[in-house]
């Protein structure tokens, strides 16, 4: 069976300090606008392609009509000096053996559930993943596109997918419980590797973002007789597994908010903002302070502030002395 192929409309990659300036200067002589973003060494436009290298890293992000053959024809041979795309079992052949990917959802969000979500990939559905343009749900603005790489990845990867969704009444009970977001991460996270190896007893590792002490997670693996090699590294989504673990964690996510909104009639939005606050706030003011308890993430500073005398303020931030 075919895999549908999105065209491919953004693309990241690292940049060394000599290739971002010698990618401004071929883009000044191509032509392109550039004006000033938050966060980015330079934000370059034309004939709706956009590059933007960010400060963090420093990284390119291109998006818009065209990306591919920008990618192809002048960002490889031009300042790589390598074709990387279509060629990534060459530069990522650990991608391509038997591993699982997890990553999570709502974990920054004051409403909702936390989301953990995995994905066993062997060579063949890592391939049909990046045939798909699977990428980091970060990266994917459209809650259909996120449905629709969701339906994809369930049918190639058939039992090989697990989400374990933390509802906000029960985060709040492990939170008192474990004290931290780490360990409860922790715990989230050895809850879908123990499912997934269960389905796949043979997988000899799993990867995740770097996000706490994998000890936390081996640890919790170990007192139910589960062995796997536990790897964490820094923007783990770049892995195929991880980016399709992400995706199933926010459509979990994004369908949790929605089907709970419409029971209480409002909007539930994502993130913490002024307006997730003044919702709160009516949430509060219509259903009583016990509602947020079965709908927000008690222990963040937005619940103190809707309801005081029912949620404690968090304590301050530690600060670090060397």
């Amino acid at each position: 069976m075919s895999v549908k192929r999105w065209a491919l409309n953004s693309y990241t990659n690292p940049l060394t300090q000599e290739q971002t300036n010698k990618l401004r200067i071929l883009l000044e002589e191509r032509g392109f606008t550039f004006s000033p973003k938050p966060y980015t060494i330079f934000f370059a436009q034309k004939d709706k392609l956009s590059v933007a290298v960010y400060e963090k890293g420093p990284k390119v992000l291109l998006q818009g009509r065209g990306v591919e053959d920008f990618v192809k024809f002048t960002l490889e041979p031009e300042i790589f000096g390598e074709a990387r795309l279509g060629y990534e079992e060459v530069h990522s052949p650990e991608m391509f053996e038997s591993h699982l990917g997890v990553d999570e959802s709502g974990k920054g969000d004051f409403f909702g559930p936390l989301v953990i979500a995995g994905v066993f990939v062997d060579q063949q559905s890592a391939r049909q993943f990046l045939d798909l343009d699977v990428q980091d749900s970060k990266r994917i603005g459209s809650d259909a596109r996120i449905h629709a790489f969701a339906k994809e990845i369930r049918r190639i990867a058939r039992d090989a997918t697990d989400v374990v969704a933390i509802g906000p009444a029960r985060y709040n009970e492990l939170y008192k419980k474990f004290g931290n977001l780490n360990s409860l991460l922790g715990w989230g996270h050895a809850r879908v590797i123990e499912n997934l190896l269960a389905r796949k007893p043979d997988c000899p590792r799993s990867l995740s973002d770097q996000f706490a002490d994998a000890r936390v997670i081996e640890d919790a693996l170990l007192r139910h007789g589960r062995k796997i090699r536990i790897e964490q590294r820094p923007r783990a989504e770049s892995d195929i597994a991880v980016a399709a673990a992400s995706i199933l964690a926010r459509e979990a996510f994004i369908n949790w908010l929605e089907r709970k909104g419409k029971e209480l009639g409002v909007k539930l939005g994502r993130g913490v903002s002024a307006e997730i606050k003044s919702a709160a706030a009516a949430i509060v003011e219509k259903h009583g302070a016990e509602m947020l308890s079965q709908i927000a993430k008690v222990h963040f500073r937005t619940a103190h502030e809707v309801a005081p005398t029912a949620f404690p303020a968090p304590p301050p931030k530690r600060i670090w002395v060397r």
